[in-house]
C-alpha cells in the first residue's frame, strides 16, 4: 500500500494547450561485464548480500582501482550506436556526496569529459512519424549500492523500521546516457518518451553490451519535466522523477508531472527544483529531495585513474562490430516476411522477432511462425504474465508443428492440443501427436458417411444450403467435426458438404 499523497492536477489536454512539455531524459544502463568496473568482484545479479566485494569497490583506504577495459569497448560501441563523437582523451572525476549506498562517499564518474558527445537517436511512434532525440553525452561511471528499508508499508525509508545496505551492485559499471532538452513533441511528450527508451533499450540489447531488464534495475530512466508557456522562450524549473523502471511508468510519469506542473502553475505556484519518486500503483509522484547542481558535487578529475584515450584506429575497429539497427533491421524481415504494419507491430509487442526469425530459419512459413508467437504463445504469456520464451518451446518445435499440419496429419485444433504437450514436457510435436493419437482421419468412406448422416439429421438447415444460403453449411461442419472426434479436415467436410447439397 502506497503513502504517496496527491497532488492537484489539471487534464492532460489543458495542460498542453497552455504549456509546452520539455524534457530531458537519463537513462542508466548497466553493463554485462563479468566484473565491476573498477575491481575484479563479480557482477551475478541475485547474489548473496555483500558477497560480491572487495576493498576497492568498499572504499577501503589504500585500495587503487583499475579501469575494466571491456566497460570501456562497450561505451565506445554505445556511443557511435547513438552516432556520437567519441573523445580521443577524457577523464574520470569524482562527484562528492554522501549516502550510505556510496560506500566511498564519492561516485567514480565523467564530468565534463564524457567518453561520447553529441549524438542522436530516431524514434518510430505509433503512427510511423519519426521523432530525433539528441544525446548530449553517454558517459561512464560505477553503479552504487542497494538501500532496503524494512519495517515500512511502502518500502521507503519514511516509517521504516531500520535499514540494510547490500554493496554487491557498488561498482557495477554504468553507462548513463543523457539527452539534450527534448522540445517540439508537445501533446506527444510522453509518447516520446516511451518510444525513446524502448528503442534505446532495442538498442543496447542489439549491441549485447547488457540485459536490459528493466524490471532489476538493469536500465532505469530518470524523467526530467519542465513547462514553459507557449511560445516563451525561457524554460521553466524542471523536477526529475528518478529510476523509473518500465516503458509504460516513463509515459505515465512524464505525463503525471506535465498535468501537476500545470496545476502549480496555473495556481500562480513555482515548481521546486526537486528529485521526485513514482508510485506505479498508485500513478503519482511524491517529493524526494531538493535537486542539486553540479557544483553542490564538488568534481574535481579522479587521482587514481590515468585517462582514457582510445586510438582512432579501435575506435574503427569497435564502429566494424555495430549490429544491424534494430529499426532497419525490423524493416527489412517484415518486406521478407510480407507482414502487413498491424502484423509486425503486434510480434514487436509480443517481443517475438528474433524468435520468429529463427523458427522461419528452421523451416516454417513466416505465417505460421507469427500465428504461433505472436498469436497463441502470446495469449498464454499475456494470461500468465510470461515473456513467450518461458515455456520452454523452441524454434524448431514450433517449425515441426507447421509441418505436421502442413503436411495434412493435424489441423489446427489437433495443433493446438499438441502445442500443450509440448508445453508441459511431453516431448516433441511428432512425438506428443503419437502419444496422444492426434491424426488426421484419411479414411474417406467414414468422412463421407458422417457428412451423410449429418445431412439427414439436419434436414432445415440442408435445404438453407441448398437455397443457397451458404453461411448455413458452418452449423453442419461443426456437427460432423463432433462425431469425427475433431479428428477430420474441416476444409475437406466444408467441400463435401457443399457437393452433396449442391
Amino acid at each position: 500500500m502506497s503513502t504517496a499523497t496527491t497532488d492537484a492536477v489539471v487534464p492532460f489536454d489543458e495542460a498542453v494547450q497552455t504549456y509546452d512539455p520539455v524534457m530531458g531524459l537519463e537513462v542508466h544502463v548497466e553493463l554485462g561485464t563479468e566484473t565491476k568496473m573498477f575491481c575484479g568482484c563479480a557482477t551475478a545479479f541475485g547474489a548473496e548480500p555483500n558477497t560480491q566485494v572487495c576493498p576497492v569497490c568498499l572504499g577501503l583506504p589504500g585500495a587503487l582501482p583499475v579501469v575494466n577495459a571491456t566497460a570501456v569497448e562497450s561505451a565506445i560501441r554505445i556511443g557511435l550506436a547513438l552516432h556520437c563523437d567519441i573523445a580521443e582523451w577524457c577523464r574520470f572525476a569524482r562527484k562528492n556526496y554522501f549516502y550510505p549506498d556510496m560506500p566511498k562517499n564519492f561516485q567514480t564518474s565523467q564530468y565534463d569529459e564524457p567518453i561520447a558527445f553529441d549524438g542522436y537517436l530516431d524514434v518510430e511512434l505509433d503512427d510511423g512519424e519519426v521523432f530525433r532525440v539528441e544525446i548530449e553525452r553517454a558517459h561512464m561511471e560505477e553503479d552504487t549500492g542497494k538501500s532496503l528499508h524494512v519495517g515500512g508499508s511502502t518500502g521507503r525509508i519514511q516509517g521504516a523500521a531500520y535499514s540494510l545496505v547490500d554493496y554487491n551492485r557498488a561498482g557495477i559499471p554504468l553507462i548513463e546516457i543523457v539527452t539534450r532538452p527534448i522540445l517540439g513533441a508537445g501533446e506527444r511528450a510522453p509518447e516520446v518518451a516511451r518510444a525513446y527508451v524502448a528503442t534505446l533499450r532495442d538498442l543496447l540489447k542489439a549491441l549485447d553490451v547488457s540485459d536490459v531488464k528493466m524490471e532489476q534495475g538493469s536500465m532505469r530512466c530518470d524523467a526530467n519535466v519542465s513547462l514553459k508557456p507557449r511560445g516563451a522562450e525561457q524554460l521553466g524549473t524542471r523536477t526529475e522523477t528518478k529510476n523509473v523502471n518500465s516503458l509504460r511508468s516513463v509515459e505515465r510519469a512524464v505525463r503525471y508531472e506535465i498535468c501537476r506542473h500545470a496545476a502549480v502553475l496555473d495556481a500562480g505556484g513555482s515548481i521546486t527544483q526537486e528529485t521526485r519518486h513514482w508510485h506505479e500503483d498508485t500513478g503519482v509522484t511524491t517529493s524526494g529531495r531538493p535537486k542539486s547542481d553540479a557544483d553542490d558535487y564538488r568534481y574535481f578529475p579522479e587521482p587514481d585513474l590515468v585517462p582514457v584515450a582510445p586510438s582512432r584506429e579501435d575506435v574503427e575497429r569497435l564502429r566494424s562490430t555495430l549490429p544491424e539497427p534494430p529499426a532497419e533491421r525490423r524493416k527489412r524481415l517484415q518486406s521478407a516476411w510480407g507482414y502487413s504494419d498491424l502484423e509486425m507491430r503486434d510480434v514487436i509487442n509480443a517481443g517475438a522477432v528474433e524468435i520468429i526469425e529463427e523458427t522461419v530459419a528452421a523451416g516454417a512459413s513466416p505465417a505460421a511462425a507469427r500465428k504461433w508467437w505472436s498469436g497463441e504463445l502470446a495469449r498464454r504469456a499475456n494470461a500468465e504474465g510470461k515473456a513467450v520464451t518461458d515455456f520452454g518451446v523452441r524454434p524448431q518445435d514450433v517449425a515441426e508443428l507447421d509441418g505436421l499440419v502442413a503436411s495434412g496429419r493435424l489441423n489446427d485444433s489437433m495443433a493446438r492440443q499438441v502445442l500443450d504437450g509440448v508445453v508441459a514436457g511431453e516431448g516433441t510435436p511428432t512425438q506428443v501427436a503419437d502419444a496422444r493419437g492426434l491424426e488426421l482421419v484419411q479414411d474417406d468412406g467414414a468422412l463421407e458417411a458422417a457428412v451423410d448422416e449429418v445431412i439427414a439429421g439436419n434436414p432445415d438447415v440442408a435445404q438453407k444450403v441448398r437455397d443457397g444460403k451458404v453461411q448455413a453449411v458452418g452449423a453442419l461442419i461443426g456437427q460432423v467435426m463432433k462425431a469425427m472426434k475433431g479428428q477430420a479436415d474441416a476444409a475437406k467436410v466444408r467441400e463435401l458438404l457443399l457437393q452433396r447439397l449442391g
